[in-house]
């Protein structure tokens, strides 16, 4: 369930757009009653494990290739704090803020579904560094997506729990009302009490692909808004070239029944619809670029939809190992491994890439005088040779092209062994997440550029052509944009212009 100010988490019903306002901190979050007595009721599971001293993996034997080592109760603290000091060996760039709260809703929620042994206590912690704004540091690198992502999330684990030596080295690093602070010194101004872990909540906090997960999901987010703000591009830069719109005609994409394709086709015609600039250069067909939109960018939402389904299960997923189905009813699998993860990202990868690219075609005909029926070379407005007019947003458009074609090999195919053979196929999650977050973000910045170089090359069609006009929802969106950016005749510092642009991309303010 989720209100206005508070979003309710019971380990089901957690959905992408609960992510994204948690992840932005719009929205608070509790822990409902009924998970609140699933979590209990897991917690007294693992208490009578304990108390009957049978090995049972996870809650009193050693991990990985220690799982044969049989661990007293009096050790298990000890067991479970040693689990996060010596697994929290990440490195690289520190993710943002966002994924890292994304992170951990999606865990909280994990732990709220009840199958993995912890007490209230951790979720509540969870919850409460969630709702007090109190947000681990945490390296991007050194996950391999199965027995989760553990470097990340013990990193996560550092700030949160304790041991009874309570030393502040060893509490990681947290960011507090804007400042990067000791995760203890965080937790205390926050009014935070950190927790000292008992048996089984070591793997529960640290066990599955929550990053990957979290990464997917706001990548996710963002591809909504790209596809829908991609077919207004499109539209846009069809309507500047004077395009042909024969090859959007509804019979010509029923014929080939892809349900994207059709969607895309419907949605671009409603944007041109009432253009007088479509046909007016009598074309029979345009290049593959602006003819083959839909059936380019269709298959993109086909893939996104796909992807939205896998991810929505995962995070309402039970990822961590063992977990309990009832009074000695613990079962040891591997929910952890990330490759459902790993791979719906990998697809995403390929099929935001080639979003970007045919945009970035679409760019350089707009600024290519041979290609673009009497447009100014390079959209320059008068005084050419004095003015280089739009060359260089081509350059970076083609750039971060390049740079995503590299991006979107697949990451899942990749495997090394871990843990002495014992681990011996990894998913490789977070890296294909954190490449697709990558190229989502590269694929925004390519669509900002060609809608900078679209509106600008409307603004000197029309000034050149004044009895003609774009379609009813072409013209809406140019109107949006140049009361924010306004036209600049000549050459000028484009980059502020077109980091608003994108500003307004991601934001959702052109996403039809």
């Amino acid at each position: 369930m989720t209100t206005k100010d508070t979003i309710t988490i019971d380990g089901e019903d957690l959905t992408l757009a609960d992510v994204q306002r948690v992840a932005d901190a719009e929205t608070t979050v509790e822990l409902t009653p009924s998970a609140r007595t699933k979590v209990a009721k897991s917690y007294t599971w693992v208490a009578e494990i304990v108390a009957k001293g049978k090995p049972v993996y996870g809650i009193n034997t050693g991990f990985g290739i220690f799982s044969d080592k049989q661990i007293s109760p009096e050790d298990a603290a000890k067991l479970n704090r040693n689990l996060i000091l010596s697994h929290a060996v990440g490195t690289g760039p520190e993710l943002p803020e966002t994924v890292v709260r994304a992170t951990m809703l999606i865990r909280a929620n994990t732990l709220a579904g009840g199958f993995s042994g912890a007490r209230v206590e951790l979720v509540e912690t969870l919850i409460k560094m969630l709702n007090k704004g109190v947000t681990p540091c945490i390296p991007s690198q050194g996950s391999l997506g199965s027995s989760g992502d553990l470097a990340p999330l013990t990193h996560m684990a550092l700030v949160l729990t304790t041991d009874e030596n309570d030393r502040e080295e060893e509490s990681g690093w947290a960011i507090y009302e804007g400042k990067r602070i000791r995760g203890k010194a965080a937790m205390q101004a926050a009014g935070i009490t950190r927790i000292i872990l008992g048996p089984k909540e070591g793997l529960a906090i640290t066990n599955g692909a929550t990053f990957s997960a979290a990464l997917a999901a706001l990548t996710i987010n963002l591809a909504d808004t790209l596809l829908s703000t991609a077919e207004l591009a499109a539209v846009m830069s069809l309507e500047a070239l004077l395009g042909a719109s024969a090859a959007f005609d509804p019979r010509l994409h029923e014929a080939r029944k892809q349900r994207g394709q059709i969607q895309v086709a419907a949605n671009m015609r409603k944007l041109f619809e009432g253009s007088t600039l479509v046909d007016a250069a009598g074309r029979v067909q345009d290049v593959y670029s602006l003819r083959c939109a839909p059936q380019v960018h269709g298959p993109a939402r086909d893939a996104l939809e796909y992807v939205r389904a896998i991810v929505s299960q995962e995070i309402n997923a039970a990822t961590d190992n063992p977990l309990l189905f009832g009074p000695a009813e613990t079962i040891s699998g591997g929910n952890f491994h990330g490759e459902p993860v790993g791979m719906a990202m990998d697809f995403l990868k390929i099929a935001l890439s080639e979003v970007a690219a045919i945009s970035e075609r679409r760019t350089y005909h707009l600024l290519d005088s041979k290609m673009s029926e009497g447009l100014p070379p390079m959209l320059v407005a008068g005084a050419e040779g004095l003015n280089s007019g739009m060359m260089l947003l081509q350059y970076t458009a083609a750039s971060l092209v390049l740079e995503n074609q590299g991006l979107a090999s697949p990451d899942s195919v990749h495997s090394l062994p871990t843990s002495a053979g014992k681990e011996d196929h990894n998913a490789n999650a977070m890296t294909a997440s954190r490449k697709a977050w990558q190229v989502a973000n590269n694929t925004a910045q390519v669509l900002a550029l060609e809608l900078t170089c679209a509106a600008r090359a409307l603004d000197l069609r029309l000034q050149e052509k004044p009895k003609l006009h774009p379609g009813k929802g072409t013209a809406a969106a140019h109107k949006r944009m140049r009361a924010k950016i306004p036209f600049q005749k000549g050459d000028a510092l484009w980059g502020p212009e077109i980091e608003k642009m994108r500003e307004m991309l991601v934001g959702g303010e052109l996403a039809v």
